[in-house]
């Protein structure tokens, strides 16, 4: 039986995989290029240019949508909280690896820029968080794993002082320990609106 994926908080990345519902489009039209694509020397046809067109518009339209999403989930963090811990997290490695196109796709650097921007603008104390080993160290006793979690272990287990959680809500309460927060008062009521500002 097949597991449901957990449902989305205010807290969890927007990832709609646009680019994954725009690559059948793109695809199609991508063979189309191929199919009337003029020899070395000639100039393209009608055909050619009008499905190099469509291409690059679905690109366009699911880059557009990702922003979007980026920019409306960031606003409504910062709005929802007034210390945030951002991973300071570079994902060029991921270019090289199988989970490119997901990355890609699911727009990681632009999704941390976007929250960092947001927070800023609204007042809130961003701090960048160093991303390595979130995922082995305990967020109660700071113990480190001897050994890397495989992406199929959803529990965080320390082996030190016994405390066992979602593997996420680890990672967040590890981020928070780092930037030097409280994670037992991160309870996600909304803040007052900053000095000049309005509230929503």
């Amino acid at each position: 039986m097949r597991s449901r994926p957990p449902p989305a908080t205010s807290t969890t990345s927007p990832h709609s995989g646009h680019g994954e519902k725009a690559a059948a489009r793109i695809g199609r039209y991508q063979r189309q290029m191929a199919r009337r694509r003029a020899p070395k020397g000639k100039a393209q046809s009608r055909g050619y240019r009008r499905a190099q067109k469509r291409a690059a518009k679905a690109h366009k339209k699911a880059a557009r949508q990702r922003t979007d999403d980026t920019r409306k989930w960031a606003k409504k963090v910062a709005r929802d909280f007034d210390a945030i811990a951002v991973e300071d997290f570079r994902p060029k490695f991921l270019a090289r690896s199988t989970m490119a196109r997901k990355a890609a796709d699911a727009a990681i650097g632009a999704t941390k820029r976007a929250l960092v921007e947001m927070g800023r603008k609204h007042g809130r104390d961003v701090r960048l968080v160093d991303p390595a080993y979130t995922t082995m160290d305990c967020g109660d006793c700071g113990a480190r794993a001897k050994h890397r979690l495989p992406l199929s272990e959803r529990t965080y287990t320390c082996t030190a002082c016994g405390v066992s959680r979602p593997r996420d809500k680890n990672s967040a309460r590890v981020m928070l320990v780092r930037a030097g927060l409280d994670p037992d008062g991160a309870d996600g009521a909304r803040p007052p609106a900053p000095p000049g500002r309005k509230a929503a």
